[in-house]
């Protein structure tokens, strides 16, 4: 796959050792709770790695939007500072294995089709490409691979996800 020029083989969720997809009927349900998150990052250009530490809580608050908020720790070229961020993931009027995906403050992010327990989304932000896959391997884990690539950008933020409690 080649995004904005540079190459990535790292789309195929078989070839990297995820087994079979788990198919999720219900998106907003299986992504209830609260879930351990670790993401790798790498710069693909500089050869550059950081880490994130954290956890991310996807809660309803009424209004049947599920809310994701990410807090931990990111690691970059050896220094730590803190790191969060809050996404709401609203009901598609399709399929309920089927949401759109927002910012905080409402701006359009990705759709997440979770019905085969794989979907792969674009986010074109500027000069930059986001292409993320999100696969599915059962109901307590699941990960996200983004690529993103542009004029100044080639990285590479790979997430694992296990439910907690």
């Amino acid at each position: 796959m080649r995004v904005n020029g540079s190459r990535s083989d790292a789309w195929d969720g078989e070839r990297h050792g995820m087994g079979e997809f788990w198919p999720v009927p219900d998106v907003l349900a299986y992504l209830a709770g609260r879930w351990r998150t670790e993401r790798s990052v790498r710069d693909l250009a500089s050869g550059d790695a950081g880490r994130f530490e954290g956890t991310t809580v996807f809660e309803t608050r009424g209004d049947g939007v599920l809310r994701s908020h990410e807090s931990g720790a990111f690691t970059w070229r050896g220094v730590s500072r803190p790191a969060e961020r809050t996404l709401r993931y609203e009901r598609d009027d399709g399929a309920p294995g089927t949401v759109r995906v927002r910012f905080a403050d409402g701006r359009p992010f990705h759709d997440l089709d979770l019905t085969s327990g794989r979907h792969v989304a674009d986010h074109p932000c500027a000069a930059d490409l986001y292409r993320g896959e999100f696969t599915v391997r059962d109901r307590d884990h699941w990960r996200t691979v983004w690529r993103v690539g542009g004029p100044a950008k080639d990285l590479l933020l790979t997430t694992e996800y296990a439910r907690e409690g």
